[in-house]
Parts: C-alpha cells; structure tokens; sequence
C-alpha cells in the first residue's frame, strides 16, 4: 500500500495559520488535499499535525472533511511522521508538505513510478531540483523510515523527516526525477511567505474557474502569458527552514542548546 502524509501545521514562524488561509473561500490546506487525491497511484492519505492546542482548528476542519488524520510532536516531525504511518503499515510512505497547494498529482504519480520501477529505498525530485520550489515529493519505503526513526538523532533528521535516508547512499538506494532540458527550480510556488500566498492566490483565480485540475504545464502556460506574476514572491531562499536546522546541528553537535 502506498500512504502519502501530508504533515501541516498552524502555528508557522513566517506566515501563521497560512494552511487556513482561505484560496477562492476555501482553506489553503484543501485545496492540497483536493488536488493529492487526485493521484492514481498514491492509496490513502494522512494528515498528521501536532497536538497543540494551536493545531486544534485544523484537526478540527479535517474531522468536518472527513480526513484521516494523525496528532502527535510539533518539533519532532520524524516521530509525528512515523506514528502516523505506524498503525497503516504502509509498503511505500509519499511525504508531502502542507505548503504547497499548487501540488501536481502528475508529478506525484511520476516519483513514485520511478521509486517503484528502480527499487528505490528513497526517490524525490528534490535531490536533483528541476521542478518549481512547491511541487516537491519524496517517496521512501517505510523500512527506510522505520530505520530513520530508530536511528536519527541531530535535529534536521528529526526536523526535516528524510535526511537520514537520502544523506546515506551507500547503505540506501535513492533515486532522483528530473525534467529533462530545463531546469524550473529557481520558480516559487511553496507558502512560506505572504507574497507567496498572493501569488498562489493569483494563480488559482486565474486557472481554477475554467480547470479546477490544472496542473504544472497550465500554471507555466499562464506564466509565459503574464510574466509580472513570477516578481510578486521572487527573491526568497529555496529551503531557507532546512539551512536553518543545518545550523542547529552544529549547535546540537558541539553540545549547545538547541533553544539558545
């Protein structure tokens, strides 16, 4: 069985209550899901927020949708990640962030298509970034995750899910989907900032009424048509929360407080 979890919470440092947030009157978070279930080959899906008082309102509106979902550590999302697999004893996890509601069920279904064709431990198109900052997808056998969470311990491995795995090559098959020709990386579609909710906001008003399905080729389409709209959110660091635990771990390494 193939599991995707989508791990969200509310209580982001740069943008709070961002998954929330309303796109077209409906919340951010969603309008994620409406677009993940859209996958051919990803089986069930699970939300797996934290047991904050602050995630409260989005356990709540999953419970109102329907959606299956898992509470657990805010700061130890390996753990959270992991006890929402462990009673669904998956055969391959899809980890998927709730940032990113421009997510394509194409690109999903292609990752995971490599994974399984290669008997990858570990697939993702983020080793080798090709794909918009926003579509990413990372797809590991769950004994690779059973194995991260046994073993992990500096904080970007317990932070950030997968860097125990993909940080291992030799002891890990990891595979890698890239675009062939281009390379698309440096474009913005994640939420981590307020230009980034506008932009998606745009993007959504101008696709959404007439293909509620669009997918990466109509938002590039649209891209070429209205070029000012790459400018709203330009500017930002890829990855700039994972550069931010790389830090910690020096701090974690030389035997300093993480909270200092």
């Amino acid at each position: 069985m193939i599991l995707a979890v989508l791990q969200a919470r509310v209580s982001s440092s740069r943008l709070p209550g961002k998954v929330l947030a309303e796109i077209m009157g409906v919340p951010m978070i969603l309008r994620q899901i409406e677009r993940v279930r859209r996958s051919r080959r990803v089986e069930a899906l699970v939300l797996a927020t934290s047991t904050e008082q602050s995630d409260d309102p989005l356990a709540e509106l999953c419970e109102r949708e329907g959606i299956d979902l898992y509470r657990g550590s805010l700061s130890d999302v390996l753990d959270r990640f992991h006890g929402a697999c462990i009673t669904r004893k998956p055969d391959h996890v899809v980890r998927l962030t709730g940032d990113c509601p421009l997510a394509d069920p194409k690109v999903i279904d292609d990752v995971i298509e490599l994974h399984l064709k290669d008997h990858n431990d570990y697939t993702s198109n983020t080793l080798c970034p090709t794909f918009p900052d926003g579509l990413d997808v990372e797809v590991m056998r769950f004994s690779a995750l059973e194995e991260a969470f046994r073993e992990a311990t500096l904080p970007s491995e317990r932070e950030h899910v997968t860097p125990f795995i993909h940080k291992r090559p030799k002891r890990y098959k990891l595979g890698c989907l890239k675009l062939e020709g281009k390379d698309l990386s440096s474009l913005r579609w994640t939420v981590d900032e307020p230009e980034d909710f506008r932009f998606v906001c745009k993007i959504y008003e101008a696709l959404y009424p007439k293909n509620p399905a669009f997918g990466m080729s109509d938002v590039l389409k649209l891209l070429e048509e209205r070029p000012e709209l790459v400018g709203i959110n330009s500017g930002f660091i890829r990855n700039e929360g994972y550069l931010k635990s790389l830090a910690e771990d020096e701090k974690f390494l030389r035997g300093g407080r993480l909270d200092a």
